[in-house]
Order: C-alpha cells, then structure tokens, then sequence
C-alpha cells in the first residue's frame, strides 16, 4: 500500500510490515489516528501548552521571515564562520537542514559551526584555535541561558570573540534567540543590545526547526528558508484533521508503528540510502526518544546509514532479536550524474557496473536490502522523497513532528513535555557543588 500526497509528492509504502501487521489491522485504527490527530488540533490532550508547532509553517509572517534573512545577510557579509550554540532541539534541526543541503566537500562562506551541544574540554579549545584570526560571529540558542552546555560554550566564545574585535563590534556579530521577556541569555542581549529573536513559549526545542533557533542559521548558509517552510506547509495541509487516513501519511506511519510496537518491535531502526540524511537521523531520534519514552513505554529509535553501516551492523539487523523494524528514506532522484566507468583489465570484476549510474547501483543495494530483511523478520516502512531539496525537507520535517504527536497520543503519553532529562542535571550540579544544590542526595 502506497500512500501518496499530491502536493508534497513524498511517498510512504508499508507493503513490507503486512507479515506482521495486515493492512486490515492498520486501518482498523483509523478512527483511533483521528481522535489523536483531534486531540492535537483540539488542544485538549497532554501537553496542550505546546502546540505551537503544529500550525507554525503557514503562521509564520513575510516580516519575520524578512528579518531572519536579513539578520543571516548580515552576518554573512562579516563572518568567514558562524557558530551555532545549542543543544539537542536548539541545534539538531539547523544541523540536519543544512548537511542535508550542503556540498559534501564545499566550505561555503561562511562556515557554519556547532557549541554548546557536548561539555569536551578538547573540542572546545580545538574550535577557539580554529577560529583565532578568523572573522566569526555566533548565534546562541537558549530559552534560559543557564544550559549548562550552551552557556559555557557562549562564555568563553563571547571573551574571545571581544577580545579580538572589541566588545562593539562584537555586539554586531552576536544574536540570541532566547525567551521573550525573561532568563540569563534575555537579560545579557537586552543590556548588550545583540540582535534578537524569539523562541516562542508554545514550541518545545525538537519541534523548534521551523522557528528562528533554526531558520536564521539554515538561512546563514545559504539555504532557501521560503522553499522550506513552503514544503513544510503543504505537508502541514496533508496531514490535517480533514484528510481521509488512507490519505494522511503522518496517520497511517504513526498506527503503523504502534502496531509494531504492540507485536513486540521494540526499536525503530531509521535507515537512509543517502550520507547526507546523517543529521536528520539524529534530530529524528531526539524528536521520537524525547517524545515517546516515558512512563516505562516508548520505540527506542535508532539509525543507520546505508550501505556504509551494512557493514558493521548489517549482521545483527539480519540475524539478530527479532525486536526490530525498518524505516528506509530513500531519495529517488540526486542531483548529479555519475556512472561506472570501463576498464579495460577489469581486475575488480566491476565491468558489468560499466556505463550504468551510480545512484542505480545504490538503488538496488537498497532494494537487495530490504528484501533480505524483510525475508529476515525485519519489517519494513519506505518513506521517498523525489529529490533532496529544501521544498521535500521541508515537508519531511513536518511529517514526522506530526506523526510523532499523533504517534505519542496512541501511545498514551504527553509528547510535549521530558521530566527524565532533570535527572542527571541534578546529581551534576550537586557534584559541581552549584549554589543551590547541596541538599541533593546522590
């Protein structure tokens, strides 16, 4: 069964899980995916306060998204490199859109750069000797301002940064996307004067790409910000509460899932035929891990890349526990051509390669793969994109927040909120003896 959006063109085929969930079955929870998509649109359902993700695409107005395009001219015109602080949703979404979207061996200028997702003493240093002499400006993503990662990153980035242009001109090279009126990161942009955007109160981090944390860097590399938010829309208008569930991609994924999930599939393996969805994967896995595993219950998502991972974790997906299930994101159509060439001694046997293209080779390592797992006990999803471009990234993006709302609600858990990532702050901030802290029982 293929389900296919008009307006987006992204496909979604789960042929491949009838093994172990009948396409009956699956649309025997049709009425149960409309009362989770209800309770989204409704606002009426755990974790209501943040919605704000759900309509945000065709919300967002020209002026705002004139002032995110303008601020990104102008640190391009001064920076040979850009960082990105943030963490988890504050810097996964910007990441997966622009190595998606970016040469794999072109350093545009400017470079854009990541801090403030990891606590590596050697990473950080490495990034302050790489940008000495350099002209770099940075964009910090922080609600708070006191994530401990993204702050420290920012604190020692901004002394450099002062250090080398004076504190002025730094001030011109510095934006916070930060709350609206409150927080450490609200004050300090506010006294300094940097430029600001608003992270708004109704968007939780991993829903937050389609917002200034990840507009404005996508845009600073050159990215069509407009192409993806515009993919973004029609996906938006696809899934919607009035699209029949035969029609409704982000339905049919989410029950689809469940279902697995019931049966005893306890992973969810996200696999891509194409290196530069490496990032998706990750933010895919934030968006779904923080999403679903509460109260004991949850898909643990993982990914891999393929053919590449074939190699090292393709014996255990085709022999292993049978807990597993696929979902494969394939590319129909790359951007450029390349084909096998001829030779003449033919000592790596690979003539028969000879004249066709390269994509062809990958598209049947692709399908030689998913027959073999499928054969395996490995059920199997394929979402197709028909060309990696900002208008289907777009789209893709969207798909998955909103499968994943309706997919959380089946579930029976609020897919808004992530208690469990309090835990491990406080037994850190107890050891570090943060004021504060020193009653915390360890």
């Amino acid at each position: 069964m293929i389900s296919k959006m008009n307006n987006t063109q992204i496909t979604l085929n789960i042929d491949k899980v009838f093994r172990c969930a009948c396409k009956e079955q699956i649309f025997s929870q049709a009425n149960i995916a409309q009362e989770a998509n209800l309770l989204l649109e409704s606002g009426r359902g755990k974790g209501s306060d943040f919605l704000g993700w759900l309509h945000l695409p065709s919300s967002i107005v020209n002026s705002v998204i004139d002032d995110i395009q303008k601020t990104a001219d102008l640190l391009r015109s001064k920076c040979e490199v850009v960082v990105v602080i943030g963490i988890g949703g504050s810097y996964l979404g910007a990441k997966a859109v622009i190595e998606a979207l970016s040469g794999s061996f072109i350093n545009k200028k400017p470079l854009v750069v990541y801090a403030g997702h990891n606590i590596g003493e050697d990473y950080l240093y490495e990034l302050s000797e790489f940008l000495a002499g350099k002209s770099f400006g940075i964009i910090n993503v922080s609600k708070s301002g006191t994530t401990t990662e993204p702050a420290l990153s920012f604190r020692i980035l901004r002394e450099q940064l002062e250090g080398m242009v004076g504190k002025e001109e730094a001030k011109t090279r510095i934006v916070a996307i930060t709350d609206a009126a409150r927080g450490a990161l609200r004050t300090l942009a506010d006294k300094e004067g940097y430029k600001t955007f608003v992270i708004p109160d109704d968007v939780g981090g991993r829903y937050s790409v389609l917002t200034p944390v990840g507009l404005l860097p996508i845009a600073v590399a050159g990215i069509d910000i407009k192409q993806l938010i515009t993919g973004a829309v029609s996906m938006e208008k696809a899934t919607g509460t009035d699209v029949a569930f035969e029609n409704n991609l982000a339905a049919i994924y989410a029950v689809t899932r469940n279902i697995l999930y019931q049966q005893g599939k306890k992973i969810e393996i996200l696999a891509n035929f194409n290196p530069k969805l490496h990032y998706v994967s990750e933010w895919w896995k934030q968006l779904y891990g923080e999403s679903e595993g509460k109260e004991h219950k949850g898909i643990f998502p993982a990914s891999v890349d393929f053919t590449t991972d074939l190699h090292s974790m393709g014996q255990w997906i085709q022999e292993g526990e049978r807990t597993i299930f696929e979902t494969v994101i394939s590319v129909a159509n790359p951007k450029c051509r390349l084909e096998a060439p001829k030779d003449e001694e033919d000592l790596d046997g690979l003539n028969y390669l000879a004249g066709k293209r390269v994509d062809y080779v990958n598209k049947m390592a692709e399908l030689g793969t998913q027959i073999a797992h499928v054969d395996g006990g490995v059920p199997n999803i394929k979402i197709e994109l028909p060309e990696l471009n900002e208008y289907y990234l777009g789209a893709l993006l969207y798909f998955f927040e909103r499968a994943c709302g309706i997919s959380g609600y089946i579930l029976g858990v609020n897919p808004f909120d992530q208690p469990g990532v309090e835990a491990y702050k406080k037994n850190m901030f107890a050891l570090l003896k943060k004021p504060g802290y020193e009653n915390v029982k360890i």
